[in-house]
Parts: C-alpha cells; sequence; structure tokens
C-alpha cells in the first residue's frame, strides 16, 4: 500500500503526531500473524493461567491483588535508545511544493514524517529517542529520553524543520564527527539523508563509522524522488536544472542525457550499499511516497540483532 491510500482519510490532519500514530496503528494491526508479533509494549495483556503452562510469564503482583493466576503476555520493558539524525539542507526540501501538495510528498518533509512513526513505535515500546537536525549548521540536539514531554519537545522540533526552506549547503561529514561525540551510550542512530554529500567517498564514510563507536548500530535511510532523481523523467523541452545549495545551473535537454544519468545514478546507488555493507552500515534506500513498512519493519529487525 503506498503512502498515498494509506493516509488519504487523514490528509486532512495537520498534526504529526496523529499522523505517525496512525500509520503505526496501521502497521501494528498487520503485524499480529507475523513474525515481529509481541515486539511491542503495547501488545502487553494479561490471560488467565491455564494448569500445564509455563509459570515464567505469571503475574505475581496482580496474584496478590486478586488471588488469581493472570499471565503476563508479550511484556517487554526495554532500554533501547534510539538517535535519529535529520540531514535539512536544501537538497533535502525538493520536489519543491506547491499549495495543493501535502508536507510529506518532499523529501524533507516524508523524512520527518517517518522519524514521527518511528518515534510513536518506539514510545509504544518504551524505548529512549533522541534527535539531531543538521544543515549548514548543527541546527539541534536532543539525547536520548523516553518522556512524554521529550517526545512533545521532538514533534514540535519536527513541525519546525518542516517550516525552513532557506538555501542551506551543508557540510555532512563535520557534523556526523560532531553528531557520533554527543552520542554517549549505545545506540541505535537512524540517519535520513539523500545522500547528495558524497564527493569525497572516503570522508563520509569514516564520519558513519565515527557514528560506530561505543557499538552503536547504524541505520542509513536515503531518501530520493524516484521520478525525476533516479529516473530522471522529464519531457524533452529545455530546461534549467539549479542546485539548490550552491545555486549553480546548467540548461540542457533532460532526454538527451537519460541514458547515461540513469546508468550513473544507479551506479551511484549501488556503490553507496556495496560500501555500507563494507562497513556493516544498514543500508536503506527509499523512494518519497514509500510506504512506511519498509522503514518500520527494518528498525525491528535491527532492534532484534542489536539486542
Amino acid at each position: 500500500m503506498k503512502i498515498e491510500s494509506q493516509l488519504e482519510k487523514i490528509s486532512s490532519f495537520k498534526n504529526l503526531e496523529l499522523l505517525a500514530n496512525q500509520v503505526v496503528e496501521g502497521f501494528i494491526s498487520g503485524m499480529h500473524k507475523s513474525p515481529f508479533h509481541g515486539f511491542s509494549a503495547e501488545f502487553a495483556e494479561h490471560k488467565i493461567y491455564n494448569p500445564g503452562e509455563s509459570t515464567k510469564h505469571i503475574d505475581w503482583k496482580l496474584f496478590a491483588k486478586t488471588d488469581r493466576l493472570y499471565v503476563k503476555r508479550y511484556e517487554e520493558e526495554t532500554n533501547l535508545r534510539c538517535h535519529l539524525i535529520i540531514d535539512n539542507s536544501s537538497s533535502m526540501h525538493y520536489p519543491l511544493l506547491t499549495k495543493r501538495d501535502v508536507f510529506y510528498e518532499n523529501k524533507i518533509g516524508f523524512s520527518v514524517l517517518a522519524s514521527a512513526v518511528l518515534m510513536n513505535l518506539l514510545k509504544k515500546q518504551r524505548d529512549a529517542v533522541g534527535l539531531s537536525i543538521y544543515s549548514d549548521s548543527y541546527e539541534f540536539y536532543a539525547s536520548e529520553k523516553g518522556s512524554d514531554r521529550h517526545h512533545r519537545m521532538i514533534l514540535s522540533k519536527l513541525e519546525e524543520i518542516l517550516q525552513s526552506n532557506n538555501t542551506k549547503q551543508t557540510d555532512t561529514v563535520a557534523f556526523l564527527h560532531q553528531i557520533a561525540e554527543n552520542i554517549h551510550r549505545r545506540s541505535m542512530v537512524v540517519l535520513f539523508t539523500d545522500m547528495f554529500q558524497y564527493e569525497d567517498e572516503d570522508k563520509i564514510f569514516k564520519a558513519l563509522q565515527h557514528l560506530k563507536h561505543n557499538k552503536h548500530k547504524v541505520v542509513v535511510f536515503h531518501v530520493y524522488d524516484k521520478k525525476t532523481e533516479l529516473a530522471f523523467d522529464f519531457n524533452n523541452a529545455p530546461r534549467k536544472f539549479i542546485d539548490v545549495e550552491t545555486g549553480e545551473s546548467v540548461q540542457i535537454f533532460a532526454e538527451s542525457i537519460k541514458e547515461e544519468y540513469e546508468k550513473e545514478i544507479q551506479s551511484y546507488f549501488k556503490k553507496i550499499a556495496n560500501t555500507c555493507l563494507q562497513y556493516k552500515i544498514q543500508y536503506v534506500p527509499v523512494e518519497i511516497g514509500e510506504n512506511f513498512e519498509k522503514i518500520l519493519t527494518t528498525y525491528l529487525v535491527e532492534k532484534q540483532k542489536f539486542g
């Protein structure tokens, strides 16, 4: 199911938390027969103990109150920490949205909603979440916590991102190193970026490797617009392509370079994937408008490995 149909009934809501909760509830409803059934603290429930069952999950506190034996099912008290990182450079604000578009139809909006979705699941599982945002500066940092107040503060900051669209270049390498220094306790580190700072591949992957210190697990969600950035789907009218960060421009006929562009971009994606594999970084390309199931499933699988 695409995100458009998944959210069509609630697209009129502007509250990020409501949207995220709707996505997670839909995902959870489909999990009950999946290998992930029982991961969420929300699944915690009691059932009457039947003689012959294991006594491992009997709720003795409830027994003391009711004098009846109940079994706790799917209870999971976790202390996993997840640190979300969002690239807020100008290239992430592509495609430019019109008044008719909804906020999650460009890369930054999709990343913001995906982050809110992960936060919602983290909250349900009683896990702690932190956030870093960078562009031409290290815009925001919050350490990993699990309180309601902390979640509201981060959600408010995510909503602020959607209002910013200034021309911002970035030095991903420098900021990833700074973020790595801020994450002191073992965490799952999740980065949303379009990987447009890939000019010096050795430096960018050394920065990602730095994020892995202290035995952190690193997941990179490579966000892209499939139609234009991957398929280069433009008609053959002469067009001016402008670098949203530097302002540099070039005029070309799209069809004249389409074939060569597609070969280059496919090679680029493959190179990133192979390098991430080499560095033992989980690399997940995600297109704008894609179902959040890939993001949520990746989180659950990596959490299971993280142990």
